[in-house]
């Protein structure tokens, strides 16, 4: 591998830009790119009911994209539509500039797909793995076989390359799909649950593994239950609840717009906190009473804790933190558990 830790792939140009180094010429400006993903009052139904409910949005290229959502929100139907993997009921789905009711096959050629489960085959090694997913797709032997030994760097796992699969971890089994999900050079890369069950050292390792395929320019379609994962990945996203998209943004204009810039727990015990919250609701902007706690929204989390003691509510616990995109979702989609 070459150039910065992790690999450059020759295949993985950065987007095209302007060099601050160099001066401008007079080249005529290039046209804006089309979306990779553009889908316009997109609809998906089984039978009578409507999973996807006129949802439109675009993808641009370069751009790590989120879909956030409850269980059946439909946000992975919405995915195995761009996949590909589920025709459109009605509307319009645009992917990379092709239409997948005509042009499936085409289109499922440019994407790498990483599915909520691993697929991988246990009884083959890690390399055996990839080399053989690169030979589904016609890539020359010589070719693949240098284009393996650079993803095994990519996921940081060239030296378990000999090993079988069954003996590694979740975390470098989940780096392994995801390098499978790249030998074919895609364009876009559709990743449903990328870090799911995974401990906080893998996470943060995938986190940086796909933060240098979107720096080197390749889209990323991801949706996840974890906002924190939302946060540090996603430049934009969208939340969804019923088939239907309740909001989009980036993750930090979402949190201006739907939340306070702090959050003040409170808790005064289970059989006082729906008392007290209605007390206390003149404090903050918004004040939400749950069930074990009190959360007062406000710019000035710090504020409004002083104002609460000088009145002399003494909580069994205090907590002032930054507002962040779940409180957002929780918001958009309520706290009502979802099966």
């Amino acid at each position: 591998m070459r150039g910065a830790p992790g690999g450059s792939f020759g295949w993985m140009r950065p987007l095209d830009g302007v060099n601050d180094d160099v001066a401008a010429t007079d080249e005529p400006v290039r046209p804006p790119l089309e979306p990779v993903v553009a889908a316009r009052d997109l609809t998906k139904r089984f039978g009578s009911f409507t999973a996807v409910d006129g949802v439109s949005f675009a993808i641009e290229r370069g751009e790590a994209f989120g879909f956030l959502g409850p269980n059946g929100a439909g946000k992975t139907s919405t995915m195995r539509m761009v996949a590909c993997l589920s025709p459109v009921s009605s509307g319009t789905l645009r992917v990379l500039g092709m239409d997948p009711a005509t042009d499936g096959a085409r289109i499922r050629g440019r994407l790498g797909v990483v599915p909520q489960e691993d697929t991988l085959d246990l009884e083959l090694t890690v390399r055996d793995n990839l080399y053989l997913y690169g030979r589904y797709f016609d890539i020359p032997k010589r070719v693949v076989r240098g284009r393996v030994e650079e993803l095994l760097d990519f996921a940081q796992l060239t030296e378990r390359g000999d090993d079988q699969v069954d003996k590694l971890s979740g975390g470098m089994k989940r780096r392994l799909t995801i390098a499978r999900a790249l030998v074919s050079e895609p364009e876009l890369v559709i990743l449903d649950e990328p870090t799911t069950g995974l401990d906080p050292q893998a996470r943060h390792l995938l986190w940086d593994r796909l933060y240098r395929l979107k720096q080197r320019g390749v889209t990323l379609v991801i949706t996840t239950h974890y906002m924190d994962e939302a946060e540090q990945l996603c430049d934009r996203l969208v939340v969804m609840d019923g088939g239907r998209i309740a909001a989009e943004g980036s993750p930090q204009s979402l949190i201006d717009e739907w939340s306070a810039r702090e959050v003040v727990e409170l808790r005064f015990g289970a059989d006082e906190n729906a008392a007290v919250g209605e007390q206390l609701s003149g404090y903050a902007p918004r004040v939400e009473v749950l069930p074990d706690r009190v959360l007062l929204y406000a710019d000035d989390g710090d504020d409004v804790m002083h104002a609460v003691h000088a009145a002399g509510w003494r909580p069994e616990s205090a907590l002032v933190r930054r507002s962040s995109l779940e409180d957002v979702f929780l918001r958009l989609t309520g706290r009502s558990l979802v099966d």
